[in-house]
């Protein structure tokens, strides 16, 4: 009895699986008919709306991570481990938001968000729920 289901749903299985790379397809030619774009591709990639047709010059920090065994920076799409070197600049501090490569005397200072400066924030007086 189970070799019989098996059979008739041979057809209905191989259909499916037949079907699916033409639905996947028709789905990524609708996305880009209807101008939807992957939000984590760079703007300066190529196919995107209004992207520029290279990346942006100069040195970029784009990722940071440090844990308690190591302390890595990628800096224009290469990983790059403390004390390691950027072209002609070495690596010297990494933190949270910023990298710090020097180069001789002179010190280059890269943010990984350039465009916003942290502010403190200003906390007031503390409300405690209670009774009256």
């Amino acid at each position: 009895m189970a070799g019989g289901m098996t059979r008739r749903a041979l057809p209905w299985l191989t259909a499916l699986f037949a079907a699916l790379p033409l639905a996947a397809a028709t789905a990524q030619a609708q996305g880009l008919a209807q101008g939807l774009v992957d939000p984590t591709r760079p703007a300066w990639a190529a196919g995107q709306p209004g992207a520029v047709e290279e990346a942006p010059a100069g040195t970029q920090l784009q990722s940071v991570l440090i844990s308690s065994r190591r302390r890595l920076a990628v800096i224009n799409g290469a990983t790059v481990p403390l004390g390691g070197m950027v072209g002609e600049a070495r690596l010297v501090k990494i933190s949270e938001t910023e990298v710090v490569l020097k180069k001789g005397e002179e010190t280059e200072v890269l943010k990984l968000y350039p465009g916003i400066d942290k502010q403190p924030v200003k906390r007031g007086t503390a409300r405690h729920g209670g009774s009256k």
